[in-house]
This record gives structure tokens, sequence and C-alpha cells, in this order.
């Protein structure tokens, strides 16, 4: 069950946020039952790059002790 403040993974890309499949963002708001998700994304320094309204089919919980971190360039989108 995926909650407010749980991290999740992106399951495909999102080109208009310039984020890729894998990319890990913040739940801030669980809407319709826990069938859409507000999320955050946010870069290295913490800075909000991007919230998107995004379904369960689109996101899955991180499993924090199953994940190993990536480092990748990111530009933000104007």
């Amino acid at each position: 069950m995926i909650q407010e403040s749980d991290l999740v993974a992106l399951l495909s890309d999102l080109p208009k946020l310039n984020l890729n499949k894998g990319d890990v963002g913040t739940v801030a708001f669980c809407y319709n039952s826990g069938e859409l998700f507000e999320i955050e994304f946010v870069n290295a320094k913490g800075e909000t790059i991007g919230v998107e309204t995004l379904s369960r089919v689109q996101i899955k919980k991180v499993e924090i002790e199953n994940t190993i971190l990536h480092v990748r360039q990111f530009k933000k989108v104007a």
C-alpha cells in the first residue's frame, strides 16, 4: 500500500519533466482512495524539479532495503 511520504519509482518515462523510468519521487498526497498520487521529484540539492499526479500503475513503492542509488545528469525542462 502506497502512503503519503513514501518513496516511489517511475515505471515509465515522463518526457515532459525529463524524468526516466526508475527515477524516484516522494508521495505528497494520496487521492481517490489510493488510486492517484501527487508525486514530488527533487534533485540532489533537494530542489523541486517537478510535481505530477500519477496513477498506481505508473509507480511502484521503493523498498529501501532492496534499492541501490544511481546518478545521472539532469537538465530541468523549461
